[in-house]
């Protein structure tokens, strides 16, 4: 709980922790810019490589295959768009295989690249859980006989917290010889994360979804790989992004890394815990109520999503505001036009029930209490919104 309120949006950004508050302090002292050659210069670089070798450690990467950016969003372009003009350079076909449920960070620059840059985009089919078939992409690599710029498949859905066999897709990839990204946004800290053992080209992760500061985040690179910089002027992270560092995000960057790996497995089972319980609370709170994405081993264990037939999320959503619990949609809201989440349909909920519901993320502050809390509100706080759908629908004012 956080000041009264019951936090349950997580998977939006998570609270800072102490420690990293403290490390982004003592860094935020040192006024040199990274880049510059005298003292001060060298002190801040010192902080920004010393950040850099802590991430890779925590990640069993090397540390010059982290590459800092201003967070996932960034990160994910840089993948996205690097990976597909570099193939594209090298006489690769301009192809790009991607899962249909992932996050806007990469859905919106692939249909970006097709739009403006003449991707062949195939998409990635899911079951109604939310997962891709290893198996499906294998053949579809078969049939195009290899010849693709990239394929990106999200590590975890950050919506309904379904897991990917990215393993099982990296290793396909690999040996047709095609660039694999994976969006690790919602993975790290989560379940383990070992970017040697994974294999991919690129991984992208976030400082402020695992309590650190907003503002930076990295996509962490296979070093033998060739992206095409989407950021120019400067060349600061081996000319593959350009921008000058920020040394005291990038030491608070550091510690949340540091932190979510270190507490892991212990933080992951008293996510399930508290996760079971809010599944158990709302399934006999609400008779009606439908838990999407996987179960168990299959689903990320901060992760709660349930549609709330007869309900508008946006209305059930700011009535739980009212009543001091933050949680979220989960849907796309493009020029203030709520629309249903694009990764319910793709599941096959139907636009109606995709407009229906709520996603409680789960994190270090979240207690016993808070899903008490939660269980108690949320029968009012549909009913409510059940008459308030009514009332609309029949043309009530």
């Amino acid at each position: 709980m956080l000041d009264g309120r019951v936090y349950a949006d997580h998977a939006a950004t998570s609270p800072m922790l102490p420690e990293v508050r403290e490390a982004w302090i003592a860094a935020s002292a040192v006024a040199g810019n990274p880049s510059s050659l005298h003292s001060s210069g060298r002190a801040a670089r010192r902080i920004v490589e010393e950040a850099r070798e802590s991430i890779a450690a925590a990640l069993h990467a090397r540390p010059s295959s982290v590459i800092f950016t201003s967070g996932g969003t960034e990160a994910d372009n840089l993948a996205v768009k690097g990976l597909f003009w570099a193939a594209r350079d090298r006489g690769d076909a301009p192809r790009i295989l991607s899962s249909s449920v992932e996050h806007h960070a990469v859905l919106d620059p692939v249909e970006w690249l097709a739009k403006h840059e003449g991707a062949d985009v195939t998409w990635i089919p899911v079951d109604d859980r939310g997962l891709v078939d290893p198996t499906w992409i294998a053949e579809a690599l078969e049939r195009l006989g290899g010849d693709a710029a990239l394929c990106t498949v999200m590590w975890a859905n950050n919506e309904i917290g379904t897991i990917q066999p990215v393993q099982d897709i990296a290793r396909i990839c690999r040996a047709a010889g095609v660039p694999f990204h994976t969006d690790a946004v919602q993975v790290l800290g989560q379940i383990p994360l070992d970017i040697a053992e994974l294999g991919a080209s690129a991984v992208t992760i976030s400082s402020h979804k695992v309590g650190g500061p907003v503002g930076i985040g990295a996509l962490i690179i296979d070093i033998a790989e060739q992206f095409t910089p989407v950021v120019h002027g400067g060349g600061q992270e081996r000319e593959i992004r350009s921008g000058t560092l920020d040394c005291a995000l990038a030491a608070g960057f550091a510690a949340a890394v540091e932190a979510a790996v270190r507490s892991q497995h212990e933080h992951a089972e008293r996510m399930r815990v508290l996760q079971e319980s809010l599944v158990a609370g709302i399934r006999s709170a609400v008779p009606d109520a439908i838990l999407n994405g996987g179960q168990g081993a299959t689903r990320l264990p901060g992760n709660v999503h349930f549609t709330f037939p007869g309900c508008e999320g946006d209305a059930l959503l700011m009535l739980l505001d009212a009543a001091g619990i933050d949680c979220s949609t989960g849907s796309a809201c493009t020029a203030g036009i709520p629309e249903p989440s694009h990764v319910l349909l793709a599941t096959g909920v139907p636009e109606s029930l995709a407009r229906s519901s709520l996603r409680f993320s789960l994190g270090r502050s979240t207690s016993d209490e808070d899903v008490t809390r939660i269980v108690a509100a949320l029968p009012s706080a549909v009913d409510r919104a059940k008459r308030a759908g009514s009332s609309t629908r029949n043309g009530a004012g």
